[in-house]
């Protein structure tokens, strides 16, 4: 059983932008963080932005200043992660995953450390 869902992954043409969806259900309490990470056909695991349940976020060198990570929580304690992608590049196709730690003394993100994760939603960008 996979708990988190990501969306909006898809095809567009380099300059262009994207938003990614990641659901965490409601049963999933106590976060301290969640992040995006991606992969590219025959490269390593890369993280890309992370965000602390204080809201401080980090980002990779690669996506700063284009990428945005944020979050809500709902009603009915459901969260949701999102990820807008602007300025899109070549290089950033890749699979895309969202992940969430639980609570923990550190609130670190390496992928082992994460506590969930989703299936990926492929992101390609063309010339």
């Amino acid at each position: 059983q996979v708990p988190l869902v990501e969306s909006g992954g898809g095809s567009v043409q380099a300059g262009g932008s994207l938003k990614l969806s990641c659901a965490a259900p409601g049963y999933i309490f106590s976060i301290c963080g969640m992040a995006w990470y991606r992969q590219a056909a025959g490269k390593a695991r890369e993280l890309v932005a992370t965000i602390a349940d204080d809201g401080t976020t980090t980002y990779a060198d690669s996506v700063m200043g284009r990428f945005t990570i944020s979050q809500i929580s709902q009603h009915n304690a459901q969260r949701t992660l999102y990820l807008q992608l602007n300025s899109l590049k070549t290089e950033d196709t890749a699979v895309y995953y969202c992940a969430a730690r639980m609570h923990a003394i550190h609130c670190t993100f390496n992928w082992d450390a994460m506590d969930f994760w989703g299936n990926g939603t492929l992101v390609n960008i063309s010339s």
